[in-house]
């Protein structure tokens, strides 16, 4: 962001790197106490991830000798059917390895106690997962829940079994392969600011994205500001580790990061004032390298949308071959960029995710399928199966990358300053404390409320009454402080955009019952003025921006622009949403409800803001879509 509320920022960063500095006076010390047990830690981080069975240095020894993988032993013959069928959840961040590990499996016959074995996989979000797992799958045919789930950070473990689902998860899992969660950096961007030679800290890495002049000092202006992208802690691993790394910077010890740091208020105001620094939340790493690719794509440079993004190693190699994924779940191979990522290994330890396979212990589990899962994980660790970890992206247990995959991803071939997530209650207690220090909202929602919302949909619902109960959900992610309103557009033969404005956008906690009563009036009109509606609304977006804000317009449209009359055209709309973009920043986050919504003219809208396209084109599936935008904030 640039220009508008300059003076205001400048002032914002004087008074907390005055603050930082009193605050240095006392944590020094602990900075270097930190630093010694950074190594200290080096054997006990690398036998955590490889589970209790690796060996183990003695305090003050070598590191261990590697482990030797064994060979896998498949049956002669495969058992009898029917197979036993062995469902695996894993993290969309890890869902190649986990299918290409069962693809390995099933090349070979397998036989667990007289029977063949079936593994099928499936994926979800992190976080989604871990809430599903806590309850026991319950909105899942039993015959349906996973067997095995194999998220991409052990956190969610005890996220999972701190929710309630201790009946259900282990406490541990067996390691299958490592990734750190590092800071990526277009090369040009890592080399201008030295940190591709001379890693700097995580205190460092946010104090610099507070700064809005630091390209400029730099001498390259062009850049902007400095733009740090950052997952949903609610979400995805990465999240969890920026969300961490973030009080543990405040706090003098990423390494040593407590519940009682989290819960302190000098450190949460830190926190806090570090995350006025994110232009928004999303919920997957992919969601930002895809958007840095599209800027690359369409004539400008991955810098354009980011300076650096706090992602896992594997997905630096994806990106950097030409891998990218709009959604976490559909994958688009092209050319390399022209311009690759470099990860940059903060100096003071960085996270990582070291992927637990956990056989569920729920009563939906049988004997047989508990037998067959624990083969599988076996399996994983055998000399075959270590061969796929490293293939697709992963370190192996013993730490080592695929050579190949280290050249293009630009990896660091040995990483000694891994730290382990820390203990369940502190993670819970980061959850826990988001919704208090995360940056605030100010979102309009734009409704489309033509007639065709008045169409039924295979649920029995209207769309427009499927559309009201998934805002009225979505409500639930926002808290006090979040300024929230609601419009709605269509027209009748006179062109003149109706009902318009319906709920101011204003703190939703004091306003969310006329919102609500708003939003259960709305009624299917006639016309799609799309291109006007999102003229008049984005700039009036742009009115009330305020940088410690995420400035947004969320639209759902289930089709395309019609007018009985011209009116403002697209190329108007996004020369609009171009000079926003440059100006006062508004997010235009777009949903394309419903088969016949024009999906191209969606995504040129939410392309031109450095914002999302969302997909429910299948109307039943709004609810899920809007509440994966709304982690957007």
């Amino acid at each position: 962001m640039s220009g508008h509320g300059a003076p205001v920022r400048r002032d914002r960063h004087r008074i907390r790197q005055e603050g930082r500095q009193r605050r240095r006076r006392t944590l020094w010390i602990a900075g270097a106490i930190a630093a010694v047990a950074l190594l200290a830690l080096g054997g006990a981080v690398t036998a955590a991830l490889l589970g209790s069975d690796a060996p183990q240095a003695a305090p003050g020894t070598q590191e261990p000798e590697p482990i030797v993988f064994p060979e896998d032993e498949p049956a002669a013959t495969p058992g009898a059917e029917p197979c036993t069928t062995v469902r695996v959840l894993s993290s969309f961040e890890n869902a190649g390895m986990v299918e290409r590990l069962a693809e390995a499996y099933a090349a070979e016959p397998r036989d667990v106690d007289g029977a063949c074995v079936e593994v099928v996989t499936a994926k979800d979000k992190s976080g989604v997962a871990a809430e599903d797992a806590a309850v026991g799958f319950t909105e899942v045919d039993e015959d349906e829940r996973p067997t095995l789930w194999i998220p991409d950070a052990s956190s969610w473990l005890g996220v999972a079994r701190e929710a309630g689902g201790s009946a259900n998860v282990p406490e541990s899992g067996t390691s299958i392969g490592s990734s750190e969660i590092v800071l990526a950096m277009p090369e040009s961007l890592a080399a201008a600011i030295g940190w591709d030679e001379d890693p700097p800290t995580w205190a460092e890495v946010f104090e610099t994205s507070e700064d809005e002049a630091v390209w400029e000092d730099l001498g390259h202006p062009e850049w902007g500001e400095f733009k740090l992208g950052k997952t949903s802690p609610l979400v995805a691993s990465s999240g969890e580790a920026a969300m961490l790394a973030s009080y543990g910077a405040a706090a003098g010890s990423v390494a040593d990061l407590s519940a009682a740091d989290i819960a302190d208020d000098e450190i949460t105001d830190e926190v806090r004032a570090h995350e006025l620094a994110t232009s928004h939340y999303m919920a997957t790493p992919e969601h930002f390298l895809w958007h840095a690719r599209q800027s690359e794509d369409s004539g400008g440079e991955a810098a354009d949308f980011l300076s650096a993004v706090i992602v896992d190693e594997k997905s630096v190699w994806d990106y950097n071959r030409g891998i990218s994924s709009r959604d976490g779940v559909t994958r688009t191979e092209g050319d390399p960029p022209a311009e690759q990522l470099v990860p940059i290994y903060p100096s003071d330890g960085y996270y990582v995710s070291d992927n637990p396979a956990v056989v569920l212990t729920g009563g939906w589990v049988s004997d047989a399928e508990d037998a067959a899962a624990q083969d599988f994980v076996r399996f994983a660790g055998t000399a075959q199966g270590q061969a796929v970890v490293r293939e697709t992206g992963y370190r192996d247990l013993n730490g080592e990358l695929d050579p190949d995959v280290a050249e293009v991803g630009g990896l660091a071939e040995s990483a000694d300053g891994g730290l382990p997530f820390p203990a369940p209650q502190v993670v819970v207690a980061m959850h826990d404390a988001f919704a208090d220090v995360r940056k605030r909202a100010q979102v309009l929602f734009l409704i489309d409320v033509s007639g065709s919302m008045g169409d039924p949909i295979e649920s029995g619902d209207t769309k427009l009454a499927a559309a009201k109960h998934a805002i009225t959900l979505a409500l639930d992610h926002f808290a006090a402080g979040d300024d929230v309103g609601l419009a709605a557009f269509s027209a009748a033969d006179d062109g003149k955009i109706t009902p318009g404005e319906v709920a101011p956008v204003a703190d939703i906690v004091d306003t969310r019952d006329d919102f609500e009563q708003a939003l259960g009036a709305l009624k299917p009109i006639e016309w799609t003025p799309l291109y006007a509606a999102v003229d008049r609304y984005a700039t009036e977006q742009g009115e009330r921006f305020d940088p410690d804000r995420i400035t947004a317009l969320v639209l759902l449209s289930d089709g395309r622009n019609e007018t009985a009359a011209p009116g403002v055209t697209e190329q108007q709309m996004l020369g609009t949403l171009e000079e926003l973009h440059h100006s006062t920043p508004v997010l235009v986050f777009t949903l394309a409800y419903g088969a016949d919504a024009d999906v191209d003219t969606l995504r040129a809208i939410s392309s031109a803001t450095g914002a999302h396209y969302y997909d429910a084109t299948d109307p039943t599936e709004v609810d899920e879509v809007l509440g994966d935008l709304v982690t957007s904030f």
